[in-house]
């Protein structure tokens, strides 16, 4: 009996991926553990492997598609003896929502769910034949008053995909149709609660002064991951200022003394990010009770600080995660980070590198920011937030002096990290960060 090959769920938070390449094609043998097509998740790119073996019967999801959700059929396999004309018996994959690259009309997937039933029925050309399209791209079509007989798709076989009518709207062609029914705008509204349609936002601009740029699954994930946070977790700030001279004084000492590799290069180059992630990991253990997460039912008390550090990517960002930071030295923190975020740019990470974690670090000094306030990022309690370390006047035995200063913010849930809780730990980091040689004990 063919095999169904489905969108695998490379980690748990996915939804969907983008299916970036196949590395087989139709009519090629595979076996058990080759890797047959490379996913881009929100995160990373990750190779697919085969879990049967047989013959790539038929490839239902072309590579470049994006948005396949999870459990679509992507392709299907053939066991021995077995030719194209059996493919037909496979059995359906489980439904999935629309996507923007749905696979092609006579793909065997289930019927669409039911949610797409305001776009109505597929409409056809002038001579009779029918216009294939999506029902998302049908109903954004009615709702723009284009006619779909205008647009040219771009999906599988031509098919009318919603970026294709995005396209439309954005550039003024497609000849208007009738004008959507009344109660027509109060579905759209309901379907999207969580901001206005396209269709709003775009009458505000009727010159045609923008682009259309539609959201990946990096930026989707991030919108829904904050949105969740802000509105779930009661979050609280404390801001603090901590003097950098000593920390200064004491990096430039430890990469002076770095001993060299065979190319005479340093084996290590700490920086004022690989001392603040030790930094408060220390503090953590100092403070073991704010080292937690919450749930409905029990306190969640992490035995080590595993800080995940916030790394800026093209459309979002990702965040490696050092584990048992509080253990570890800070030249193995610095090697440790430096490799992970090269390869977090490169969307190279695996999925046990940047889920999970206790606590995060985010530093925009590099960036000159002073201060600003992070959003927490569940199941974390806490994220810190860096600024840059700027010269500024402080008081010193009664006398104005000159100091380094940084300004960092521990943003807190508030549920598990309570005022004071949270006020011990921000001092128990700024104890490490101004006498930084007690992080070499």
């Amino acid at each position: 009996m063919p095999i169904n090959i489905t969108m695998p769920a490379l980690s748990p938070t996915m939804e969907e991926g983008n299916l970036a390449k196949w590395l087989v094609k139709e009519g090629d043998t595979v076996s058990a553990g080759d890797v047959i097509a490379e996913i881009e998740t929100d995160k990373a790119t990750m190779e697919v492997e085969a879990v049967d073996e047989g013959k790539v019967g038929k490839i239902v999801v072309p590579e470049g598609t994006n948005g396949v959700k999870v459990n679509e059929l992507i392709a299907v396999l053939l066991e021995d003896g077995e030719d194209a004309s059996a493919i037909g018996s496979a059995p359906a994959a489980p439904a999935a929502p629309e996507s923007a690259s749905a696979p092609a009309a006579e793909a065997p997937v289930a019927a669409a769910p039911a949610s797409a039933a305001p776009a109505g029925p597929a409409p056809k050309a002038a001579d009779g034949n029918r216009i294939f399209s999506s029902p998302l791209a049908r109903r954004l079509a009615q709702q723009g008053g284009l006619e779909l007989t205008a647009i040219s798709g771009s999906g599988p076989h031509g098919r009318i995909v919603n970026r294709d009518v995005e396209a439309a709207i954005a550039s003024g062609t497609g000849k208007a149709a009738a004008a959507p029914a009344a109660d027509a705008p109060k579905a759209a509204a309901s379907a999207m609660p969580s901001g206005p349609s396209s269709d709003q936002v775009l009458k505000l601009f009727e010159d045609g002064s923008y682009d259309l740029v539609p959201h990946d699954g990096m930026r989707k994930t991030i919108a829904k991951r904050l949105q969740e946070s802000k509105q779930t977790i009661p979050h609280f700030y404390v801001s603090v200022d901590c003097e950098l001279d000593a920390l200064l004084a004491l990096r430039a000492q430890l990469n002076g003394a770095a001993p060299k590799d065979g190319d005479g290069k340093p084996v290590y180059k700490l920086s004022v990010n690989d001392m603040t992630i030790k930094a408060l990991a220390l503090a953590l253990r100092d403070v073991p009770d704010a080292n937690v997460s919450w749930t409905d039912e029990n306190m969640v008390k992490h035995k080590h600080a595993d800080v995940g550090v916030a790394v800026s990517i093209p459309g979002g960002l990702i965040t490696p995660i050092i584990r048992s930071a509080e253990l570890k030295p800070l030249s193995v923190i610095s090697n440790e980070m430096k490799d992970m975020g090269a390869r977090a740019k490169a969307k190279k990470l695996k999925p046990e590198e940047y889920q999970g974690g206790t606590t995060a670090v985010s530093n925009m000094g590099m960036m000159g920011v002073k201060d600003f306030s992070a959003v927490v990022n569940p199941p974390h309690a806490t994220i810190l937030a860096v600024g840059a370390g700027e010269k500024r006047p402080v008081v010193k035995d009664d006398a104005l002096a000159i100091a380094t200063v940084m300004t960092v913010t521990l943003s807190t849930d508030h549920r598990c990290v309570d005022g004071a809780l949270g006020a011990e730990l921000l001092a128990a980091f700024k104890g490490y960060i101004q006498n930084p040689m007690s992080m070499l004990v």
